[in-house]
């Protein structure tokens, strides 16, 4: 009879597992998302700022200046790096708007001698000027920009000048940023006073902006924050090509940057759309165990 009753209850687990559906891998966020990308060059005008910049957003299909893909998306300000071309980031940022967000990068301060606070005056005014064109009749934005979920973002100089931006502005949802240099002033003093969530992200073979350098402001900055820093990355493995001076790693290019938009993805989802589903990257065990990615984080 025992054995008889021991039997049923195996056949019975073997049905359950039948009938259950079977878990759901993570998201591969390293390939491109839902949504269409379209790009426009714009001429932003806000908070007494006036520059170009290059947009990237959800549209209806692909292409420059087509038109936006239903519904309402996040805003994500990007600073570029030191006499770094916005375009130069266009993998990254045109990654982001497929998977739901709009991205301005201002091609200001893009000389020699670039003013940091001015920059992050123009990654804020980016921000504003986003706002304002949902609102504005006639604009490509118009009904399609969620206003309450803003995000400041950046590689090397852009990094840093996110930092002091996210400082100035309590309308900041979070940040997210890559390779962040110390600005004059310091990042790493404004760190101290941002209290929006943020995520620092680095290349352990980096050598132009030392990983010591987001870890200072890792330390400055009250949780959340988080410290990730890509096995093998380097200053210049986070944009699209090489130029003078540039350094390099233990990983290829493309290994970077595939590393690199899967880490910003999940942030941004999580904190900008709210997506709990991708929790375990940002968090949870997918993002402490990563090989690829050493984590460092404090809730």
């Amino acid at each position: 009879m025992g054995k008889r009753i021991g039997a049923l209850f195996v056949s019975l687990l073997a049905l359950a597992a039948l009938l259950s559906p079977p878990a759901r891998a993570a998201i591969d966020l390293s390939a491109p998302g839902p949504n269409p990308v379209g790009y426009s060059d714009v001429s932003v005008s806000a908070a007494g700022r006036s520059f170009s910049a290059r947009m990237w957003y959800p549209a209806a299909s692909a292409g420059q200046n087509t038109p936006a893909a239903a519904g309402r998306f996040p805003v994500v300000s990007f600073g570029h790096g030191f006499v770094q071309s916005v375009t130069t980031y266009s993998s990254t940022t045109g990654h982001l708007a497929s998977w739901g967000l709009i991205v301005v990068a201002p091609k200001s301060q893009g000389g020699l001698f670039p003013s940091h606070s001015a920059f992050a005056l123009d990654l804020n005014a980016a921000l504003s000027w986003a706002v304002a064109q949902d609102a504005t009749a006639g604009s490509r934005l118009a009904g399609h920009v969620r206003t309450d979920r803003l995000a400041l973002s950046g590689h090397s100089m852009g990094g840093g000048a996110s930092i002091l931006a996210a400082a100035q502005n309590p309308a900041v949802t979070t940040v997210a940023n890559l390779a962040a240099a110390e600005t004059n002033p310091s990042a790493v003093s404004a760190a101290a006073r941002v209290t929006a969530p943020m995520q620092l992200v680095g290349g352990t073979n980096d050598t132009i902006v030392p990983l010591s350098n987001q870890q200072n402001m890792y330390n400055a900055k009250p949780a959340p924050k988080q410290l990730r820093a890509i096995v093998g990355g380097f200053h210049c493995g986070f944009i699209d090509s090489s130029g003078f001076g540039c350094d390099s790693g233990q990983i290829t290019r493309a290994a970077q940057l595939s590393i690199t938009r899967r880490v910003l993805t999940a942030w941004f989802l999580y904190y900008l759309h709210g997506d709990t589903s991708v929790y375990d990257q940002v968090w949870g065990p997918g993002a402490t165990n990563d090989p690829a990615v050493r984590f460092t984080g404090q809730q």
